[in-house]
């Protein structure tokens, strides 16, 4: 399974309306540390198939939706859970972060 992208036409039905949670990189062609963490995002789409959604949002592409969510530097990881952003991180982080985040969100489903 690979990562959903999302943009400004299709964000509200795959991230807001989402029946699972969904973990979204912010990310741009041109971040060093964005094409860092893309495969861990790839791995991360594989080994929560079915559990969490996992969708990358170009924000070059789609600044509507970058501003709307106050995203400042990139990478940004936002997991929303029920339409809402339930946890953040920012940075080509460990791969053992993210799945300490997602693992506390869906603990709270």
């Amino acid at each position: 399974m690979k990562p959903v992208v999302v943009s400004s036409q299709n964000f509200e039905t795959e991230v807001m309306k989402s029946n699972l949670p969904v973990l979204v990189d912010f990310w741009a062609s041109w971040c060093a540390p964005c094409r860092i963490i893309a495969p861990i995002v790839e791995e991360l789409a594989k080994e929560y198939n079915g559990k969490v959604k996992v969708a990358k949002l170009d924000v070059d592409a789609n600044r509507d939706i970058a501003t709307a969510f106050g995203i400042m530097s990139i990478p940004t990881l936002l997991i929303f859970n029920n339409g809402k952003v339930a946890d953040q991180l920012v940075g080509a982080v460990p791969k053992s972060m993210l799945v300490d985040k997602i693992t506390r969100v869906l603990e709270r489903n």
